[in-house]
């Protein structure tokens, strides 16, 4: 066969094990000289468009949403009456009641808590109070502020107020320009921003007028598109094509084992893989405890990283085949597997097409060993977990 022929069998493919079993006779059909033009070609036309920039999906993070964030503003704006009441003994009456207001406050001042916290810590020193710590502030910006808070018992209500009052004070002077002094040569204070270079005043013009769309969107490049809900995320990104991979197991009863440092030497001593660091997944049949398949997940927005990681499949595919041929698979995400002829070409070639992605993962269940496995398809089988 030439080579366009041998790609037009694996595109003409019409099942997932049909375009395996095709991607597996190429060693068999060319020459090795011929191997990453055929990779390739499948890679860009079966593969590539799959692959979704995981950049384009922030996780849900319930407290940056906007339904907590305008509970929490609209309460600051009834009470204060627009603004127009924000002497720190009404602001620490409003914190009492609602703690939570206290994200808009710090919001507007442009700190994180850890700095409103050491805000509160310059704030407090000359009055011999008890500064916030940053879990407190923490605490205060996720409460609720859909009901009044209503602390429980005497000391609550002291820790309360105490907390609220140097919440209050911190804001009042941060907002004067008092609490920190002039800035240095070269520098600007936070507060040189549009909602609060004139103090109070700049904050009550925008509640009422509106904040203008390019002084947003200004606010928006100064700070980062979606930064903070990035950060606050960032381990979960990590773990996103895991944590998938792992709920479809899960859901369709395939016993599995999610590898990490704890139990790399179970994997070894229970399942005789013994490349390191283990794959990110071992499946296996949970009657005799056989191993079944091994998968890997890989993700990444940079070309360079992607050609790096290619490399581990490799590897993998080796142990596989010293393991008698255990089915290796690869779930992929991000843009840098777009580089195909030393990334994604060479990664379906060792996995023999067993690649997927977030949006074709279902498909998976398809391929061997997964059909077999699945307790949700056997009749009177019982879900399984991760042993």
């Amino acid at each position: 066969m030439t080579v366009q022929e041998t790609i037009g069998a694996i595109l003409a493919a019409e099942t997932w094990p049909q375009r395996i079993a095709q991607i597996r006779l190429v060693p068999q059909r060319h020459g090795t000289a011929e191997h990453g033009a055929i990779y390739a070609a499948v890679a860009r036309s079966l593969y590539m468009p799959h692959l979704a920039p995981d950049f384009a999906y922030i996780h849900d993070a319930p407290f940056y949403e906007t339904e907590h964030f305008y509970q929490a503003y609209d309460a600051a704006d009834r009470e204060t009456d627009g603004f127009q009441r924000v002497s720190e003994e009404h602001l620490a009456e409003i914190l009492l009641v609602y703690p939570g207001a206290l994200l808009v406050f710090r919001t507007l001042l442009g700190l994180t808590k850890e700095e409103f916290a050491h805000s509160s810590l310059l704030a407090a020193a000359p009055h011999d109070l008890a500064p916030l710590s940053a879990s407190q502030v923490d605490t205060m910006d996720r409460t609720s502020c859909l009901t009044p808070s209503r602390p429980i018992g005497p000391a609550a209500l002291a820790r309360a107020r105490r907390q609220a009052a140097i919440a209050a004070k911190t804001i009042v002077e941060v907002m004067s320009g008092g609490l920190f002094g002039e800035a240095p040569t070269g520098l600007h204070s936070k507060q040189q921003k549009p909602d609060t270079a004139r103090g109070w005043d700049s904050v009550r013009r925008f509640a009422t007028g509106g904040v203008p769309l390019k002084t947003f969107l200004h606010q928006r490049h100064y700070g980062g598109a979606f930064r903070q809900v990035l950060d606050a995320t960032s381990s979960r990104r990590g773990d996103l094509i895991e944590d998938a991979v792992e709920a479809l197991f899960t859901a369709n009863g395939i016993s599995f084992v999610r590898t990490g440092s704890h139990n790399q030497a179970d994997i070894a001593r229970r399942f005789e893989v013994h490349v390191t660091p283990a794959p990110d997944f071992v499946v296996f049949d949970s009657a005799d405890n056989s191993l079944k398949a091994m998968l890997e997940c890989k993700g990444t927005n940079n070309g360079g990283t992607a050609r790096d990681k290619a490399l581990r499949f490799s590897r993998l595919r080796a142990e596989a085949m010293r393991l008698g041929g255990v089915p290796l698979i690869a779930v992929l995400g991000g843009i840098g597997w777009t580089r195909i002829n030393d990334a994604l070409g060479p990664v379906i070639r060792d996995t023999d097409g067993r690649v997927f992605t977030l949006s074709t993962l279902n498909s998976m269940l398809e391929v061997a060993p997964f059909p077999a496995l699945a307790v949700a398809r056997r009749p009177g089988g019982v879900s399984g977990g991760a042993p």
